[in-house]
């Protein structure tokens, strides 16, 4: 993990996750890109021409530049190397762009979270995001003086399918120096015997080197409830899910879990792509 990109808007949200991409900065040797993005027109600005159409675009720019200065003086950020992107797109395009370009390990982002009508019609930036990125995404809602993940909840169905992003998930545990709660959710609607989700977790894990962890199974009405309650119970410091980036139609009719836990679990969420 060399690189985190945190998208900011300069809210008091979005400096919540910068403090926290500090710590981890300055623990694991990273370089921080800071993000800005200006949804204007594309079609009338040139990044590469000072005489836009639209003198909007210049104003934004020059203050966008200016926050960054403001910003990147604050005490927690000094002797740390950041770097600052301003980028003209819907938010999570510019993200995905400025992933690729930069090679990124990591976004770390803030948000509020969103309910009811809000929620179905507009959703979050933030959620937009773990849709659609390739990359982890860290979400935070708290501040975090001291952030830490001693207590790491990995939710699953423990799938083939979730091989991929599991071997992610144990790479963060790594770093973190993580105790890892691998955590299978029943529910009524998709049950299974403890017998065989016990089956199902031991094959999954049979020849896993990690070897702090341990396996759950957790009871309750959803997947999203089961996952909530669970690291509740054991003060769990961080939530891992993959996710599996449904768009339109798809994910309107079946949700998604990493999506919903951005929305409505108050500890941090890493997500990660299938």
């Amino acid at each position: 993990m060399k690189k985190l990109l945190v998208p900011t808007d300069f809210s008091p949200q979005a400096e919540k996750a910068l403090k926290v991409a500090a710590q981890l900065a300055r623990k694991h040797h990273c370089e921080i890109h800071l993000l800005h993005i200006l949804e204007l027109p594309m079609n009338k600005i040139d990044p590469l021409s000072s005489h836009n159409e639209l003198p909007e675009a210049v104003f934004f720019m020059k203050l966008a530049h200016q926050r960054f200065k403001e910003l990147i003086a604050k005490d927690y950020l000094q002797d740390l190397t950041v770097f600052e992107h301003v980028e003209f797109h819907e938010i999570f395009k510019g993200i995905f762009q400025a992933c690729k370009k930069n090679t990124i390990d990591l976004i770390v982002m803030g948000s509020h979270g969103s309910n009811g009508l809000k929620e179905m019609l507009i959703g979050s930036n933030t959620e937009k995001v773990v849709r659609t990125s390739e990359t982890p995404v860290l979400v935070i809602k708290n501040e975090h003086t001291i952030f830490k993940a001693n207590n790491f909840v990995f939710a699953s169905d423990f799938k083939d399918e979730s091989k991929i992003p599991f071997e992610k998930a144990l790479k963060f545990a790594e770093k973190f120096e993580s105790k890892m709660f691998l955590l299978m959710v029943n529910t009524p609607n998709k049950f299974m015997t403890t017998a065989d989700a016990q089956e199902r977790m031991d094959n999954f894990t049979k020849n896993l080197d990690f070897k702090n962890y341990s396996l759950n199974i957790y009871n309750d009405e959803t997947i999203e409830q089961g996952i909530m309650n669970f690291s509740q119970s054991i003060k769990a410091d961080l939530i891992g899910v993959s996710t599996h980036g449904r768009q339109g139609i798809s994910h309107f009719f079946n949700g998604s879990i990493s999506e919903d836990l951005v929305n409505h679990a108050k500890r941090p969420v890493i997500t990660f792509k299938i």
